[in-house]
């Protein structure tokens, strides 16, 4: 793929807008040239400062003339040079059709069949339920049990809550008051998730959550409920799945038949 990439990038010099970057004994300099260059960095050219573009450039001097040099040692008359840039031809070829055939993909699927997909595939689009909760995680059974008795008699309960999470929790979350955060429900052991999925906002557990970890005390400090994303939000990701999936799908059926016609003798 890499060697594809290089040659076409030398065959798209003529098709790119032509600016002046200076010449090396007569060659322009293009933006192919540049491309090459620094294109898989992810930096802009135009976006670099004076001293960086200097660098740029003086390298893609260094590589013309290397170039030149190769050309002119008469690299192009050998057999591996020959055997290389038909290799580079072939890979070419292929890199070409399959984007034609990606192209003619994309443009048969039609906005109706992407809705069509995004209904159909709703819990895929849509972010799901989350909780802001703090715990108090204990060893025991009995331990929890006191520690509901003194926020039940307790006027301000989060305050509380936080205090008692600071001095007796045994959970790393215990030295934040419990705070866990935001989580979707998935992300807790289903015992946790399921006591603190039934409480209002402000309300903690009456009787202590057991779980593999111990036995917790939970207060439910925010909750956010599931939302489907719009469509127009992921209308792009649809068509990349819808097309990716088809293009597999039609490369497979496309070699199956080949294999079929074709005359294939493989070492052992």
């Amino acid at each position: 793929m890499i060697k594809t990439i290089a040659l076409a990038s030398l065959l798209l010099v003529t098709s790119l807008q032509a600016k002046d970057y200076g010449t090396v004994n007569g060659e322009k300099i293009t933006e192919a040239d540049i491309s090459a260059t620094i294109g898989q960095t992810g930096m802009k050219f135009e976006a670099l400062d004076k001293e960086m573009k200097k660098r740029v450039i003086d390298m893609v001097v260094d590589r013309k003339l290397l170039t030149q040099s190769a050309e002119k040692s008469g690299i192009e008359k050998t057999e591996a040079y020959k055997s290389q840039l038909e290799s580079l031809k072939k890979d070419l070829a292929l890199d070409v059709w399959m984007r034609k055939e990606m192209k003619t993909i994309e443009a048969s699927i039609s906005k109706e069949k992407l809705q069509e997909e995004y209904k159909k595939n709703r819990d895929k689009y849509t972010i799901p339920k989350k909780l802001q909760a703090r715990h108090i995680l204990v060893k025991t059974e009995d331990e929890a049990k006191a520690l509901i008795k003194e926020l039940d008699g307790a006027k301000d309960k989060k305050a509380k809550f936080i205090e008692l999470a600071k001095s007796k929790s045994t959970g790393p979350s215990g030295a934040n008051g419990g705070d866990l955060g935001w989580f979707p429900l998935n992300q807790m052991v289903p015992e946790f998730s399921n006591a603190a999925d039934k409480l209002k906002v402000g309300e903690y557990t009456k009787k202590p959550v057991k779980s593999q970890f111990g036995y917790h005390i939970i207060m439910l400090d925010g909750r956010k409920d599931a939302t489907l994303k719009p469509f127009e939000k992921v209308e792009a990701q649809i068509k990349n799945d819808m097309s990716g999936k088809m293009f597999a799908d039609r490369m497979k059926k496309k070699t199956d038949a080949l294999r079929k016609s074709a005359k294939i003798e493989l070492a052992k």
